[in-house]
């Protein structure tokens, strides 16, 4: 008997150590990556935030955002600050686990949590935060042609750096880093036959 996309998903991500980073003086946010089923594909759910949000205008990332001090976890950040941006509402959505913690260039701990929900979904988009949903299938984001590595020096060492094509999109940095771990851990390495 074969397992479902949210056991295997679930056993995947348990299986290993995460990675977090505690950096007090670091601003701590948390991201959702929303998987669902559709059209017998696996797909994710990606936003374009808008040109006015004050970090990453019209960059292509997962929802999410700072964590408030009245919130529990990271966890009940990443789906607070997604039904903010999207309108998922945080029961609707089916926590899987957690990718390792990753440090933004604009000085940001962010927390990765994996989550399923249902599509199609009677989203409401921030006009402030969001342009555009964008969904993407994950045999696409695997495929040779759509995935890149280039070098980058930081801190004075080289550093993959990747990047992804969703359609008209180019997916990269921080986005890229927890989608790539992500397609690793569940999937396969992207680029790979």
């Amino acid at each position: 008997m074969s397992l479902s996309l949210e056991e295997t998903i679930r056993q995947r991500l348990a299986r290993r150590k995460r990675r977090t980073i505690e950096e007090p003086h670091l601003r701590h946010s948390a991201v959702l990556v929303p998987i669902f089923e559709a059209d017998g594909e696996v797909r994710l759910l990606l936003t374009k935030r808008s040109e006015t949000v004050e970090h990453h205008k019209g960059q292509v990332s997962f929802p999410g955002g700072g964590r408030d001090a009245d919130d529990a976890s990271l966890l009940e950040t990443a789906l607070r600050e997604t039904e903010e941006e999207i309108g998922l509402k945080v029961s609707d959505v089916k926590p899987l686990g957690a990718l390792d913690d990753t440090i933004t260039t604009t000085n940001f701990v962010v927390s990765p949590f994996v989550g399923l929900i249902h599509y199609p979904y009677d989203f409401t988009l921030s006009d402030f935060e969001i342009d555009e949903l964008i969904t993407v299938s994950v045999e696409s984001l695997l495929a040779e042609e759509n995935f890149h590595v280039v070098t980058a020096i930081r801190p004075g060492k080289p550093q993959p750096q990747y990047l992804f094509r969703a359609h008209a999109h180019v997916i990269w940095g921080t986005t890229a880093r927890i989608l790539y771990q992500f397609l690793e851990l569940c999937f396969r390495k992207p680029g790979s036959p």
